[in-house]
């Protein structure tokens, strides 16, 4: 079974899979937070998904409270706050665990694959990038920290794409 065919409802509460939010496209699926440091990468994910989004590629946020409690808001505040405040039109899903027991199946196979930085196992923070294929298969991991307008990312993304 393909990570597509994982159910994973949409952040309204629409039930469905991740193919439902992908659209059967590649897809960098990110997980996010609301108040964290790294928020202010909701805008370059945004420019990423506007950019490459006629090609056929898109961005899944994945919102996680896993980390210090910076995802605390119900599915309407966190659509709120990312719709005014950066613009976001990406699709998101519900709010789901990245680590530990609760972990979301999507997340299995997507842990296995190291980073950028050689790091592979637990997801280590918010705003950690997964570069997927069109069957859902994990290409590529980025760092919390890597940008969404990064060289590498974006290189990453052309190559899929072509």
């Amino acid at each position: 079974m393909s990570i597509l065919d994982a159910s994973l409802s949409r952040l309204d509460g629409t039930p469905g899979t991740l193919r439902d939010l992908t659209g059967g496209r590649p897809a960098l699926l990110v997980n996010v937070a609301s108040k964290c440091g790294l928020t202010p990468q909701y805008a370059k994910l945004e420019a990423l998904h506007e950019a490459y989004a006629a090609r056929g590629f898109t961005v899944v946020g994945l919102p996680c409270n896993q980390f210090m409690g910076q995802e605390p808001g119900s599915a309407e505040e966190i659509a709120e706050f990312c719709s005014a405040t950066y613009g976001v039109t990406f699709p998101m899903s519900e709010k789901i665990e990245v680590n530990g027991v609760g972990r979301h199946e999507v997340l299995a196979p997507l842990v296995e694959l190291p980073d950028d930085r050689g790091n592979t196992g637990d997801v280590q923070w918010n705003f950690e990038k997964f570069l997927v294929d069109a069957d859902g298969t994990p290409v590529a991991r980025f760092n919390p920290a890597t940008e969404p307008d990064d060289a590498a990312l974006v290189a990453a993304v052309d190559a899929l794409l072509s």
